[in-house]
């Protein structure tokens, strides 16, 4: 493909039979040079076609947008209850767990009805007074300031009680999942809690729908060895899964 007309149309027409484009695979069949394929995708995006990620390109904006919780609660919700039954089955018998903020761990605060005594340690608010009155669970809420978007709290202060603390199993909400650059959030301002929380836990558990596998945050929680389970729904692409479980990460697929 000699002329730059014939490359771009022939990336368009492979992103829209597959949704994204790798460089070393259009580098084998156009038979260009990896330079010239990166500056035919900046020109692409340039002109908004595509987006780029690391190492291609995509129809999908890669980077999460932060929405106020109340809005994303809607959003995926059937996938969202799946996944948070599947988690169920992960707090086996452990007696203190933490669940995070996010619209899908809030899910598994709404169907926690534990038969034994438990502790949940939570920044958010609205998994607090969901669990408040719970027969067998006690609630440890987190203090600091409130952001306004996930209505939980981050900040120092959330960060110095955890100093004092230790649990079982932690679950985890995520904007973003990337093999490459890991886990991410939109708000910046909960990535060093939750960083903190992911140090006290044994066992930590992403939960996320397949909309936020090949997406990215603004912050980043950390790299995909930090974690040892990610529960999703069917949606999510097979290869990117055998992928993520060659990390020793296990994907748990909820039906």
């Amino acid at each position: 493909m000699k002329t730059i007309t014939d490359r771009h149309q022939f990336i368009l027409q492979k992103l829209n039979e597959k949704g994204k484009v790798s460089i070393p695979q259009l580098i084998d069949e156009m038979q260009v040079s990896g330079v010239t394929i990166r500056k035919d995708l900046k020109l692409l995006e340039e002109k908004k076609l595509l987006f780029r990620t690391r190492g291609g390109g995509s129809i999908d904006n890669p980077y999460a947008i932060e929405r106020p919780i109340d809005e994303k609660e809607f959003i995926r919700a059937e996938e969202k209850k799946k996944i948070a039954r599947a988690a169920l089955g992960l707090i086996g018998q452990n007696d203190s767990i933490i669940i995070a903020s996010g619209t899908t761990v809030f899910e598994l605060a709404r169907q926690l009805h534990p038969e034994k005594r438990i502790i949940v340690i939570t920044p958010a608010l609205k998994v607090a007074l969901e669990l408040s009155n719970r027969p067998h669970v006690e609630v440890l809420q987190l203090g600091g300031l409130v952001h306004h978007s996930s209505s939980a709290t981050a900040g120092s202060f959330a960060e110095k009680i955890l100093d004092e603390l230790y649990c079982g199993v932690l679950f985890l909400g995520v904007d973003g999942i990337d093999l490459e650059h890991g886990l991410t959030i939109t708000n910046i301002v909960e990535t060093s809690l939750n960083q903190k929380m992911i140090g006290l836990a044994q066992t930590v558990v992403v939960l996320a729908d397949s909309s936020k596998f090949d997406r990215r945050g603004l912050g980043k929680i950390c790299n995909l060895d930090q974690i040892d389970y990610i529960i999703t729904d069917d949606n999510v692409s097979m290869e990117t899964v055998t992928k993520i479980e060659k990390t020793g990460i296990k994907v748990i697929i909820a039906a």
